[in-house]
């Protein structure tokens, strides 16, 4: 299954290249005089695609997330605060206590958050100041930003074209991110895949840590270190994407909605929390910081969502369904009507509360791209309004998503560009809202 990070446009790019990667991730080597031995090559992406990305916010912080859970029974209190049929605590088979989904990711939330606002650096995990972060001169590390535009522009061209809009630290930072992700996902999403084992994760997250620490194996991960350094970004974000890797390796079926949004959360909605530090919330916001995160991740599991539901026969072919099971079988479907791949009443049924949900949650997202700051907001804008159509051809397709893949069309794109420009100008609401602080 594709990882689509949230700010991403180009759905269907393919990445062609080498295993640099993958042996270096086998090996496990800490070689730091192979820092530079790489500098200027291509094969360091492997052919492979994005994994949809994304998680849901958090129910108080939206006033109308209740239809976005209306298939599993959700409702409003007489005040207009939401209620959740699930609580974030839930009894285990065996009578224990224990958190769902949404409580683990939103703990993640407010440490990030309070990191972010309190503009500290996790000094303790960083051994270097950041104008000594890489081994070598400005010249180098300069490159090493550059080869990440380059992917960036390469692969995720409409995105590239907003990061521009943003100051040079900005954009190169979120270049540096971008490529992290992007390798992280070939490991298990990439055509080597299959030699990808759990120790050679665990070889990758010590890796990272290397990177969080200052000492970087190779320029683009220079790169992602020096921007550590540099923004309040923590590093559970990236152990939890490793995590989303490690839980592809052997899940290939989720019970419910919870199941599905933990992996949402770890596979792409961690972008979110990689990314908002460094694209910065406007001066002028009264959101809270949670709020504003919560958003961003709203977006991510909607484009998660969208790709799901864009990808569900060729996910099929893979073996694998990311459909709550209980859903499904509430519609009276099952795995082998998945399988069979036909367009039936009752899938058009299922589909259209899949679609109503995803909907939701970009409905959420754009009250938070607004707190963005200015020269964020475009490419992100870019994304909801892409995606977003993305569902509008599902439903074009009378919901065959078996044999049939959603697309927006080049015209749309282009029109859509100037529509994300122009709303990206809109300074952030001053007027009541969830989003604005008591």
């Amino acid at each position: 299954m594709s990882v689509a990070l949230f700010w991403v446009v180009s759905p269907i790019s393919e990445v062609s290249g080498g295993t640099g990667l993958l042996e270096s991730v086998r090996e496990g080597n800490r070689n730091l005089d192979s820092f530079w031995s790489i500098s200027g090559g291509r094969n360091l992406i492997c052919n492979g695609r994005f994994r949809r990305g994304g998680k849901y916010s958090r129910n108080l912080s939206y006033p109308n997330a209740d239809s976005r859970y209306s298939c599993l029974g959700e409702s409003n209190s007489g005040n207009g605060r939401k209620l959740s049929v699930m609580s974030s605590m839930v009894a285990s088979p065996t009578g224990e206590m224990t958190l769902t989904s949404e409580q683990k990711v939103y703990d993640v939330v407010l440490k990030q958050a309070a990191l972010v606002k309190r503009q500290l650096r996790s000094n303790e995990n960083l051994e270097v100041k950041p104008d000594i972060v890489v081994p070598g001169s400005l010249s180098l590390l300069s490159e090493a930003y550059d080869r990440c535009g380059e992917v960036c522009a390469e692969y995720a061209k409409t995105f590239y074209l907003g990061t521009l809009l943003m100051t040079p630290e900005r954009r190169r930072a979120i270049w540096a991110i971008y490529v992290w992700c992007r390798r992280t996902d070939e490991l298990v999403d990439g055509p080597n895949a299959s030699h990808i084992t759990p120790e050679a994760l665990d070889r990758w997250e010590a890796r990272l840590e290397d990177v969080f620490r200052g000492r970087p194996f190779d320029m683009l991960d220079a790169a992602l270190s020096d921007t550590v350094s540099k923004f309040p970004v923590d590093i559970q974000p990236f152990r939890d994407m490793i995590e989303g890797m490690r839980m592809d390796l052997w899940k290939s079926r989720y019970k419910n909605f919870d199941e599905l949004y933990l992996y949402c959360y770890y596979v792409a909605g961690t972008v979110g929390l990689m990314s908002v530090p460094v694209m910065g919330i406007a001066p002028e916001s009264q959101a809270t910081t949670e709020s504003v995160y919560n958003a961003a991740l709203a977006l991510g599991i909607a484009n998660q969502l969208t790709n799901i539901l864009r990808d569900v026969g060729e996910d099929a072919r893979r073996g694998r369904i990311y459909l709550p099971q209980d859903e499904l079988a509430q519609a009276g479907l099952s795995d082998d009507d998945i399988f069979a791949g036909k367009v039936t009443d009752k899938w058009r049924n299922f589909m259209k509360k899949q679609i109503t949900r995803a909907r939701k949650f970009f409905d959420d997202a754009e009250k938070g791209v607004t707190q963005l700051s200015s020269a964020s907001r475009w490419p992100v804008w870019a994304s909801l309004l892409l995606y977003r159509q993305i569902l509008d051809e599902i439903e074009v397709n009378d919901y065959n998503n078996f044999t049939r893949r959603a697309y927006v069309n080049k015209p749309k794109k282009i029109l859509a560009l100037p529509i994300a420009y122009a709303k990206s100008l809109v300074p952030p609401s001053r007027t009541s809202s969830p989003f604005v602080k008591a």
